[in-house]
């Protein structure tokens, strides 16, 4: 049975065809070396003032060809454009005068005091668009001269268009019984067993985490519940996937922790678990209707320096040493996996960095994508062994596909450990701390 659930045939496993499955936040920290030497064409033609010309490049440099994401046309100085962020399209057009841009959020059949109050308070904090209504419509605008629409102000400006419309759409929505959806017609559904797989392991990885933390000493063990519990939301935030409310609730147990405040860390911990006791009791119903897949043009997070990814891997790795050597293997496990996922899951990480982090976790939730449908196992947890060859071959695939950009990334499979899963956790991390991640 196990041969079967696992698939160590190496053969069958290699020609297989794996599930297409999008995992975790859009990164567009993605562009290969073409897509980013578009960038600098838009940005030369604007300085020799061919707008269009201009946009022609900035859009190209949007596009992400595997998600077609956008859609543009232009005829002469005209044309149109659309841009697919989460829930939300964005539609847009522009001439020899001017670009302009608007998304729909909701519709507001009789007009609501409430919901005025609150897109007038939001609109303080937005520095390029804003909010409006056209009739029954409520929707958020940007528009610039052409003249002044460089290709750092329609990236950022559309940038906040879409973010921000993609996620006040649904929370406008949840807290409004005056407002209807609307303009989500495009969005893809989940297939109903994918969301059963989903579902049952969001309650297994709550469930586990929770009966870990419960007979730890609440103070002498604070660190190391606040890292079991933050990442668990790194893991269902991948490996879920979640949208609208279910990723809205997510967001709001990271900011238990990390508001500044003068609260100890044992309360933040409480009302973090507290919380993951509410979502675990959510119906199903309402966890699938938060499990939908959509395209995206723009990451809701910032790139870093790869200083910070590399300091956020060690600081985990080395505090995940005293519960190893304590006997405390799972929780040192997790703390490795902090000091990763928290990078995946705060920062828009390089595109190589986000595969190697879903290799590590293919090795470590083989059971998981197993039920998802995936043949390729690098890691049985029953024999306890490794398809070492397997994972070796896959790091240097992944160096092989971004050499260009990346020419000097060197993951140094030679010093992987193949003994325990621990060891493997920790020689693999502590190679992705050192990689050079500079572009060409």
């Amino acid at each position: 049975m196990l041969e079967k659930l696992f698939g160590w045939g190496k053969k069958k496993a290699a020609t297989a065809v794996e599930p297409g499955i999008p995992f975790g936040r859009y990164s567009d920290n993605n562009k290969p070396l073409v897509k980013v030497n578009r960038w600098t064409d838009a940005d030369n033609l604007f300085k020799e003032k061919k707008f269009p010309e201009s946009l022609d490049a900035f859009f190209e440099y949007l596009r992400d060809d595997a998600a077609q994401n956008v859609v543009y046309e232009r005829n002469g100085a005209e044309g149109r454009f659309e841009l697919y962020q989460g829930s939300k399209v964005v539609r847009g057009s522009f001439d020899k005068e001017a670009v302009k841009a608007e998304v729909t959020l909701a519709r507001m059949p009789q007009p609501s005091v409430p919901v005025m109050r609150r897109l007038l308070e939001m609109n303080f904090n937005l520095y390029y668009s804003r909010f409006a209504m056209d009739t029954d419509r409520l929707c958020m605008r940007f528009d610039s001269d052409s003249e002044m629409a460089s290709p750092s102000k329609l990236y950022y400006g559309l940038k906040e268009l879409a973010t921000k419309a993609d996620k006040q759409d649904d929370l406008l929505v949840q807290d409004f019984t005056a407002l209807e959806k609307s303009d989500n017609e495009h969005i893809s559904v989940v297939p109903e067993q994918e969301k059963e797989v989903k579902y049952m392991y969001l309650q297994k990885w709550i469930g586990e985490t929770l009966d870990t933390i419960a007979p730890l000493d609440a103070d002498k063990f604070s660190g190391a519940i606040a890292y079991l519990l933050l990442v668990l939301i790194h893991r269902i935030d991948y490996m879920i996937t979640p949208e609208g409310k279910l990723l809205n609730e997510l967001e709001k147990i990271t900011g238990i922790y990390f508001k500044k405040d003068e609260r100890p860390v044992t309360e933040k911990n409480r009302d973090m678990a507290e919380a993951f006791k509410n979502m675990q009791a959510l119906p199903k119903e309402e966890v699938f209707k938060n499990l939908f897949r959509s395209k995206y043009t723009f990451a809701i997070v910032a790139p870093q320096p790869y200083k910070a990814v590399a300091e956020a891997i060690h600081a985990a790795n080395q505090n995940m040493v005293w519960y190893r050597d304590n006997n405390y293997p799972f929780i040192a496990s997790q703390i490795t996996e902090y000091g990763i996922s928290y990078c995946q899951y705060s920062y828009s990480l390089p595109k190589a960095v986000t595969e190697l982090f879903h290799l590590y976790m293919m090795v470590n939730y083989p059971e998981y994508f197993v039920a998802l449908g995936y043949k390729k196992v690098y890691y049985d947890p029953v024999r306890k062994q490794f398809v070492s060859q397997a994972v070796i071959d896959k790091i240097k695939e992944i160096q092989n596909r971004w050499k260009d950009k990346y020419p000097n990334m060197d993951f140094k499979t030679q010093n992987l450990r193949f003994d325990t899963l621990i060891n493997f956790n920790l020689t693999f991390t502590n190679e992705m701390e050192f990689l050079n991640m500079e572009p060409k």
